[in-house]
């Protein structure tokens, strides 16, 4: 029996769908290496008072170095979603861009782990810093990657937005790279360098939530 002609599926929807599968892979990965931070806080068992006490004050850079990365990955993730949120589609470039900043993502738990036990060593802190800068080079990467394939009739507040991502993007890139030569000279130095980030992140993102607001109304 004819059961009549079958409609195709629309192009912009598989396009979706590869959006979504690559966000929720990015998500797995995400919360992975949240989770992987975790792992070098812990104390030792059967400990009497006295070790106790100083096995809790030895853990004090875990902790920070835990925090400190665990507020990173968490704004790459914000980040991540919000660019891949704009992408029209999951074509090769994107796909790839996408699995080179998943796959420094994965790694940051390891340079997590040389800035709690080594925080005072100018390599430890050139190791961190590079990968952080080098996780945000292939999000600014992604972002102008993306801003390449919005129609020339997209909104201009998109744009715009996408602008202002790739700016505090390239800011960030600029600060982790500038911090690694000053690692081997200041390890401390190059760990307060890194707080010339909070002005920029605020200014532009005060202007990015206003863009939002447009892009919403």
């Amino acid at each position: 029996m004819d059961r009549g002609p079958t409609a195709a599926p629309r192009a912009d929807e598989g396009a979706g769908e590869g959006i979504e599968r690559l966000s929720a892979l990015s998500d797995g990965v995400f919360a992975i290496a949240m989770t992987l931070l975790v792992l070098d806080v812990s104390i030792s068992p059967n400990l009497d008072a006295a070790a106790f006490e100083r096995a809790l004050e030895d853990l004090l850079p875990n902790l920070a170095a835990y925090a400190l990365s665990f507020v990173v990955i968490a704004q790459f993730w914000t980040d991540h979603r919000r660019i891949l949120g704009a992408a029209p589609k999951a074509d090769g470039p994107i796909v790839a861009l996408t699995l080179l900043g998943l796959g420094l993502i994965a790694l940051l738990p390891f340079p997590t782990s040389l800035l709690a036990e080594y925080g005072g060593e100018s390599l430890a802190v050139a190791i961190y810093s590079g990968v952080v800068g080098a996780t945000n080079a292939a999000h600014l990467a992604l972002t102008l990657a993306v801003n390449r394939r919005l129609r020339p009739t997209a909104d201009t507040l998109a744009r715009r937005a996408q602008r202002l991502d790739a700016a505090d993007l390239a800011a960030t890139v600029l600060v982790f790279a500038l911090a690694i030569p000053l690692a081997f000279v200041s390890p401390d130095g190059a760990k307060w360098f890194w707080l010339t980030l909070l002005p920029i992140k605020v200014a532009l993102g005060r202007r990015q939530h206003a863009a939002q607001e447009h892009l919403r109304a």
